[in-house]
């Protein structure tokens, strides 16, 4: 049994949740590192002790959880905010990430979707994908959108665009783009097309020794917890 990565990654608002829906009625195994960043940060885990410590009590709501909004506010609008926070957590999402890729491996899935928001942008994970996938649409759309979505005022959601890379650089490192400009039903059957040509893809054994170099990284860090 061979199984490959596929990376999936968007814009905010660019439609990418309409992509993974798609994929999961089709029975495709799918990663959602936004799931994982949210279940990582739940009290009383390590990570939302670290974020309270370095932004404050303030973005706390009431039951002791993380306000993503006024967390999102901040980091948004400070570059640097936005550095500490991924240093945060994202050594844990990679973790938790890894240990779903390893079951996935064990059910013997054809191929595994990691749906990663900023896939292009940390650039550190594309190197253990075969494919990249960008859900793309035209900037105007993503703006209207976002306003729609997120009840935002124009000049926060050009804030929040701007602090992705933008799509038209992004499309230029995916391996396949679904345009999600027009009809729901026209990006539909761009996903149908897509997990064909995947189902049909001959696995490299590049991507299957990748596996197995990251879960014998797995095995170490588990065999140094369990003896900490």
């Amino acid at each position: 049994s061979k199984m490959f990565l596929v990376g999936l990654s968007g814009g905010i608002a660019s439609g990418k949740s309409t992509v993974v829906a798609v994929l999961r009625e089709l029975g495709c195994a799918v990663i959602d590192a936004d799931a994982i960043a949210r279940e990582v940060v739940q009290p009383p885990s390590k990570a939302h002790q670290q974020i309270v410590h370095a932004f404050g009590t303030q973005i706390l709501l009431e039951n002791g959880e993380i306000n993503r909004k006024a967390l999102g506010d901040i980091i948004f609008s400070h570059p640097e905010k936005r550095q500490l926070l991924n240093s945060i957590t994202h050594p844990k999402i990679q973790k938790e990430m890894l240990k779903q890729i390893l079951k996935y491996f064990v059910l013997g899935h054809r191929y595994v979707i990691l749906d990663i928001p900023l896939l292009f942008e940390t650039n550190r994970l594309t190197k253990f994908m075969k494919y990249t996938v960008l859900v793309y649409c035209s900037r105007q759309a993503q703006l209207q959108r976002l306003m729609c979505r997120d009840g935002l005022a124009r000049a926060q959601a050009e804030a929040r665009i701007a602090a992705q890379l933008p799509l038209h650089q992004k499309r230029r490192w995916a391996t396949h783009v679904l345009d999600n400009s027009g009809s729901r039903e026209s990006t539909r059957r761009q996903a149908l097309a897509l997990h064909a040509q995947l189902q049909r893809s001959l696995a490299f054994l590049w991507a299957r020794l990748a596996l197995g170099t990251l879960a014998a990284g797995l095995l170490c860090l588990l065999l140094r917890h369990c003896g900490s």
